[in-house]
C-alpha cells in the first residue's frame, strides 16, 4: 500500500505508465485510478483530471531542475547559462522519455487539454530564466518569456525526434535556436541598451 505522503507522485508515475505503453489517449481517471491502486476518490481529491495530473508532472520537472546545482562561470553570457538550463530540463524530461512523447503527440488531438498545459508554459520559462540568473519584469520581460518559450517548443520537436545517446541533435538545435534569439532581441531597442550598457540582470544569481 502506497503511504498517503507519497500518492501524488505514485499517480504521476502510474499515469506516465499507461502513457509509455501507448494508453494515454484513451486511458481515463478510472483507468490511472486502477493503475495507481487508489479510489476514484482520492484521485479526484489530488488530481481532478488529466491535465491536472500533466501540470503536477512538469511543475515537478521544474523543480527538479530549480533544485540543480549549476556551475556557471564568470564568463559564461546568458545564452550560455540558459543552455546549461534547459539542457538539464531535457535531461529530466528524458528520464520518462516515452511517456513524455507519447502524451505530446495524443496533445496535437486534444486542444483543450493542450491550452491548459501551454498556459503553464510561461510561467515555466520564466522560472528558467531566473535558474539562468536573468531577471525579466514588464514588457521586455514579457517579450523575453515569450522568446525563450518559441525557443523551448522549436527544440522540443528535434529532441522528440532525438535518439541519440548524448542528445547531440537535441543540443545543437537549442544552440542555433537559442543564438537566432539573441539576435533577434539584439535588433530591438531594448535589446541595443542592453548589449551597449549590460546590467546587473543579465549576471548570474
Amino acid at each position: 500500500m502506497v503511504k498517503k505522503a507519497d500518492r501524488p507522485q505514485h499517480i504521476i508515475k502510474s499515469a506516465l505508465g499507461l502513457a509509455a505503453s501507448g494508453q494515454w489517449p484513451s486511458a481515463g481517471l478510472r483507468d490511472i485510478a486502477e493503475a495507481a491502486d487508489v479510489s476514484l476518490a482520492e484521485l479526484h481529491a489530488i488530481y481532478p483530471s488529466k491535465p491536472a495530473i500533466l501540470r503536477a508532472y512538469f511543475n515537478a520537472i521544474d523543480a527538479t531542475v530549480l533544485g540543480a546545482k549549476f556551475a556557471f562561470d564568470k564568463k559564461d553570457g546568458p545564452r550560455d547559462r540558459l543552455f546549461d538550463v534547459l539542457m538539464r530540463r531535457f535531461d529530466v524530461l528524458s528520464e520518462d522519455r516515452d511517456a513524455v512523447i507519447a502524451i505530446l503527440n495524443a496533445l496535437r488531438c486534444d486542444p483543450l487539454s493542450a491550452l491548459c498545459l501551454s498556459a503553464g508554459l510561461a510561467g515555466s520559462m520564466r522560472w528558467m530564466l531566473e535558474a539562468a540568473g536573468i531577471k525579466v519584469s514588464g514588457p521586455t520581460g514579457r517579450l523575453i518569456v515569450k522568446g525563450l518559450t518559441t525557443v523551448w517548443l522549436a527544440t522540443l520537436r528535434v529532441w522528440q525526434r532525438d535518439d541519440s545517446e548524448d542528445m547531440s541533435r537535441t543540443m545543437a538545435a537549442l544552440d542555433k535556436n537559442l543564438r537566432r534569439a539573441e539576435r533577434l532581441f539584439a535588433l530591438l531597442p531594448t535589446g541595443r541598451r542592453r548589449t551597449a550598457q549590460p546590467q546587473q540582470d543579465a549576471s548570474p544569481a
